[in-house]
């Protein structure tokens, strides 16, 4: 079966497995569902932007056209950098009512293993589903904090200690070293100044993320749809955005943002109803 889809970032839940969905033209493509099996998939040369919704030849970043990077609040300077964060303070950057909503509301600064000890900021409604995103195997709350602002400071602050990227070709290759993350947030919270040492969270659990993959590669090998027009392959597995092909192909989803696609599945259309039911 042939479904059109616009391909963006993969939602997620988590059961005790990592599930992944897709979005497609009328409904939710299960993707958990198809691992194992053959899928094809085919860039039909069409992009449209995350924002504006027009058809560009090329987009600019994060799947937006130059002029939506440059002017919607979805990719503003606080969104990559939350330590730039100034609606606690009343101050516009591209739309403070968005401002506001976004980052005047609980956050966290977590640490994840990843294949690499790292750290990260993001809301805290959404913590399991920004591990997933990044494919950490392990992961915990660091610090909690009242706004995007302090968790972005705390998170500069960690930087000078530890990464803030996650190594994607150990992710996929599933080389996670064991790092003891209660070690870690000790050693950690002991650096920060008093008064973002208050926002270090009293949790002490570790969490581990299971993904559905069948088998990891030995090497990797990341395919562009720009050149790759046309993938057919068995799907191994899906961890952070990826999706993970025999042979040692992987196919970041998010990185393509606005490819306009036809995915080839072998049987019938796994909804999201029925990945639940």
């Amino acid at each position: 079966m042939d479904i059109g889809i616009t391909l963006a970032k993969m939602p997620t839940y988590y059961d005790g497995t990592a599930h992944y969905l897709l979005k497609a033209d009328e409904d939710f493509v299960a993707l958990n569902r198809f691992i194992g099996r053959q899928i094809s998939v085919e860039f039909l040369n069409q992009k449209f932007c995350a924002g504006c919704g027009q058809e560009f030849a090329e987009l600019f970043r994060m799947g937006f056209c130059k002029n939506c990077f440059f002017t919607r609040p979805e990719a503003g300077e606080s969104i990559i950098r939350p330590e730039l964060s100034r609606a606690h303070l009343g101050e516009e950057d591209r739309d403070l009512a968005f401002e506001k909503g976004y980052q005047l509301q609980p956050h966290i600064v977590y640490l994840a293993n990843s294949g690499g000890l790292k750290v990260g900021v993001t809301r805290g409604r959404q913590q399991w589903h920004r591990w997933m995103d990044q494919g950490a195997s392990y992961a915990l709350v660091f610090a909690q904090t009242e706004n995007r602002y302090q968790a972005g400071q705390i998170e500069v602050a960690l930087k000078a200690f530890i990464g803030d990227k996650t190594p994607w070709q150990r992710m996929l290759k599933n080389q996670v070293e064991a790092i003891d993350l209660l070690a870690e947030k000790e050693r950690l919270a002991a650096e920060l100044d008093k008064d973002l040492s208050q926002w270090v969270s009293a949790h002490k659990e570790v969490n581990e993320i299971h993904y559905p993959v069948r088998q990891y590669p030995d090497k990797v090998k990341s395919l562009n749809l720009n050149k790759s027009r046309s993938i057919t392959a068995k799907l191994q597995g899906i961890k952070g955005q990826y999706w993970i092909m025999e042979g040692g192909n992987v196919l970041n989803v998010r990185s393509h943002t606005g490819f306009r696609v036809r995915l080839s599945l072998p049987a019938s259309i796994a909804t999201a109803k029925d990945a639940t039911d």
